[in-house]
């Protein structure tokens, strides 16, 4: 039963998604803006680097800011020097603690295990309008074996 209601919730949200991409202009033009506004904004592309281009960043940041979004044990466990710690789940309200709302052009890196979490947090910080957001695309521990910084 919870398959087949899954199932429902699943088909009906993907045709309101193809009735915003495919739809006619009539029908466009009833959906409420700030639902176009969402689905226009989660189909931006998020801008990602490897970890040759993160590694020239780490050692010289310049204004980037960079966040490592894994969770606080794994931050506490190692972590490339110069990044500050805010998880995932909670970027859209702890950013502020270190960018104002008049910095949204700030360059902002975010890593974490392998670059799924970065992705998630870019597009999250997109969404609020940031708007030089990177995520690192790589695998953290690839990143300590090649000789890279990484403190504990």
């Amino acid at each position: 039963m919870k398959i087949m209601s899954l199932l429902a919730a699943f088909s009906v949200t993907a045709l309101f998604g193809a009735s915003l991409t495919f739809s006619s202009p009539a029908i466009a033009q009833s959906v409420s803006p700030s639902v176009k506004q969402n689905v226009e904004s989660a189909q931006k592309p998020v801008k990602t680097i490897d970890m040759e281009e993160y590694r020239k960043i780490v050692d010289h940041p310049g204004a980037a800011l960079i966040v490592d979004v894994r969770e606080p044990q794994e931050y506490a466990a190692g972590h490339v020097p110069g990044a500050i710690n805010i998880p995932r789940g909670v970027i859209d309200s702890k950013i502020w603690n270190y960018l104002q709302k008049t910095d949204m052009e700030h360059p902002i890196v975010l890593q974490c295990q392998s670059g799924r979490r970065a992705t998630l947090a870019a597009q999250t910080l997109g969404e609020l309008g940031f708007t030089q957001t990177s995520a690192v695309i790589m695998n953290l521990d690839e990143w300590k074996t090649s000789g890279n910084p990484f403190v504990k």
